[in-house]
């Protein structure tokens, strides 16, 4: 790719990048701010879901937000400084999982 094509791409990003509701970059963002170790997982749209962003802080806790496409998930955790994973090359941390059932244990109780 040449150097035109990568400024295309990124201002195809920062378009699709205004395409995201404020109130989900506002929450985005202040899960990365008030959590420590939050890493991010960006899923690929599928035919029956659109791209999305899973974030897992270090405890487990996690949050996840549709896309307009995978592309803004990278660009959000490039600017957040959050490590940042294909969902469909690295798996989901077990840690997350712990949290889900840690959760619904308490609320049974």
């Amino acid at each position: 790719m040449g150097w035109f094509g990568r400024r295309r791409k990124q201002a195809q990003v920062v378009k699709e990048t205004s395409l995201v509701p404020d109130a989900t970059l506002a929450h985005l963002s202040d899960f990365v701010a008030t959590r420590r170790g939050v890493e991010a997982w960006v899923e690929q749209p599928t035919s029956f879901n659109r791209a999305s962003i899973l974030l897992v802080a270090a405890d487990g806790e996690s949050t996840r937000r549709g896309l307009p496409s995978a592309d803004v998930g990278y660009h959000f955790a490039d600017d957040h400084a959050v490590p940042c994973y294909d969902a469909g090359v690295v798996p989901y941390p077990k840690r997350m999982r712990e949290y889900s059932l840690n959760a619904k244990r308490a609320a049974n109780d």
